[in-house]
C-alpha cells in the first residue's frame, strides 16, 4: 500500500478549514472541507473518509485537489453537458425553412410537421434527432406548433373571391 498523500498547503489551520465550511454555501464543499481538516488534526485518512461520508480513495483525491487549488479547488464542478446537434447557422437556416414554408414540388409536402422537419433535419444536416426534439427546437426559435391551413398549389384565388360574392349562404 502507497503512503498517505501530505496536505501541502499550510496556509490555512484546521479551524479555518472548519470555519470556511461554515461559511461554504455548497454542501459538499463544505463536507470536503471538514475532511481535509480532520487530516490536518492528525486522524487517519479512514477515519477522516469514514466521518465525512466518503471513501478513503475519494479523500485522496480531493486531498490532492486542495494541495493545487485550495479551498476553492474542493467546489463540485458543473459538467458542461452534451455537445449541441446542430450549431446556430444550421438553426437559423432551420428557421428560415419553417418560416418560408414548405413547397409541395421541391419539398414533397404542403406543410412542416415535427416529423417531415426531422427527415429534414437528418437530410441536410446529417443529424438524427428524435421528433420531440424538433418540436423543442421550434420552440427555441420562437415557432409555435400552430401551422396555417394548407392550400391547394391549384387554387385560383379570383374563383374563390367570385364565389364568395355570388353565394347565397347566409
Amino acid at each position: 500500500m502507497g503512503e498517505a498523500i501530505a496536505i501541502m498547503r499550510t496556509d490555512l489551520t484546521a479551524s479555518d478549514l472548519r470555519s470556511a465550511a461554515c461559511r461554504s454555501e455548497e454542501v459538499a464543499q463544505a463536507r470536503r472541507l471538514l475532511a481535509i481538516a480532520l487530516v490536518l488534526e492528525g486522524v487517519s485518512r479512514s477515519q477522516a473518509a469514514a466521518q465525512t461520508g466518503m471513501d478513503r480513495q475519494t479523500l485522496r483525491d480531493w486531498a490532492h485537489r486542495y494541495n493545487e487549488a485550495g479551498i476553492e479547488g474542493l467546489r463540485s464542478r458543473r459538467s458542461p453537458g452534451r455537445a449541441h446537434s446542430l450549431t446556430a447557422p444550421q438553426k437559423a437556416e432551420l428557421k428560415a425553412l419553417v418560416t418560408q414554408g414548405a413547397d409541395p414540388k421541391r419539398d414533397g409536402v404542403v406543410r412542416w410537421r415535427c416529423v417531415d422537419l426531422q427527415r429534414e433535419i437528418a437530410r441536410r444536416f446529417a443529424v438524427e434527432v428524435h421528433e420531440s426534439t424538433v418540436g423543442k427546437w421550434l420552440h427555441q426559435l420562437g415557432l409555435t406548433r400552430l401551422q396555417p391551413r394548407p392550400f391547394h398549389p391549384k387554387r385560383d384565388l379570383e374563383k374563390q373571391e367570385t364565389f364568395k360574392k355570388t353565394s347565397t349562404h347566409c
